[in-house]
């Protein structure tokens, strides 16, 4: 491997770490509390630079190739090992260069003085590595998260288009054989709320404003369907355009009200939908009838609902208030929802 391919190898950011915290732990080795000062001798700067290569080994060497493969009997032993090195090297190395003429104790006693004053510093050091390494571990984690959320809204996503174009080309397929002169009105309602769907809800938000007016679109595509056998009402007010949501959210809900009540019923069908906005909280309230005699299995758990519970859940954590209620021959939902902002 060449120089040029080592160098960019090295990881910058965690060279900068380390170096940053171990200037810190020296400047406290170098501090002396008897005479308040700080001892800046080569004795003392040897010594902690044994105590860095001992951490360096440690650090790079022990726990990646024993510690973090679950080989902890050999990093046990390993890790005496350079410590009886590190303690040597200060006895035998250190001691003489520095004070030849001072005799120090080799007894257990004396060795286990040394322990005490060399282990904090080493494992304050070698546990660098380990902060590092979770802070990595950390991100690679989130990151992870964040993809693995982003397959899963872009797969839920995914299911709504097909579902949805399914059944309005079998509307369309019947309204063709009758030869009805509704036909290219639903193509162009049609068009247009596919053209939304296809190009303009690629992004993980969109306009709070160009979403409303795909719930028009769609329920107006909707309501030609159902002709005269009932009455359909859409409303919207207070709506903030400098904020964003979701898209393809608040149309499963739509979309399971038109489904229920054509299919329970054939006449005096009744959906209300409104929609306002209070600052950043958006409100969603949808209420459709139905017969009880020829109720829909499933109303409340449908593949459409999970779905969109479980974009919620990923897209507004601790941000959405959802109730579904049904009772009375009434089918209610209610979506509270605290919007974001569109970034400038």
């Amino acid at each position: 491997m060449s120089r040029a391919k080592t160098f960019n190898k090295i990881n910058w950011k965690e060279l900068l770490f380390q170096i940053f915290l171990h200037l810190l732990v020296f400047v406290f080795y170098a501090y002396n509390g008897k005479t308040r000062a700080f001892d800046f001798e080569p004795y003392r700067i040897f010594s902690f630079i044994n105590y860095a290569l001992t951490a360096l080994v440690i650090s790079y060497v022990l726990i990646p190739v024993f510690f973090y493969k679950k080989k902890y009997l050999m990093f046990t032993a390993s890790l005496i090992l350079v410590i009886v090195v590190v303690i040597l090297t200060e006895e035998y190395f250190l001691e003489k260069v520095f004070f030849p003429n001072t005799k120090r104790s080799s007894t257990f006693p004396g060795w286990f003085y040394m322990l005490a004053d060399i282990l904090p510093i080493i494992t304050i050091l070698s546990g660098f590595k380990f902060t590092w390494d979770a802070i990595v571990k950390q991100r690679q984690v989130e990151k992870l998260t964040s993809h693995i959320q982003e397959s899963e809204l872009q797969f839920l996503k995914s299911q709504i288009n097909p579902h949805f174009l399914f059944n309005n080309l079998n509307n369309l397929y019947s309204y063709a054989i009758e030869s009805s002169p509704k036909t290219p009105v639903i193509i162009l309602e049609l068009s247009s709320v596919l053209r939304y769907m296809l190009y303009e809800c690629k992004a993980r938000f969109v306009s709070i404003i160009k979403e409303i007016e795909h719930l028009k679109n769609f329920t107006q595509l909707n309501e030609l369907q159902i002709e005269e056998r009932g009455l359909i009402n859409f409303s919207s007010e207070g709506i903030n355009g400098q904020y964003e949501i979701a898209p393809l959210i608040l149309v499963v809900f739509i979309e399971n009200a038109f489904k229920h009540s054509q299919s329970a019923q054939s006449e005096d069908i009744k959906i209300d939908i409104t929609i306002s906005m209070e600052v950043d909280t958006l409100k969603f309230h949808c209420r459709n009838n139905f017969m009880p005699f020829n109720k829909p299995d499933n109303l409340t758990h449908g593949i459409g609902l999970k779905n969109v519970k479980k974009r919620l859940d990923l897209l507004y954590p601790d941000a959405h208030e959802l109730s579904i209620n049904d009772s009375d021959n009434i089918y209610d939902i209610k979506l509270t929802l605290k919007l974001h902002k569109i970034a400038e």
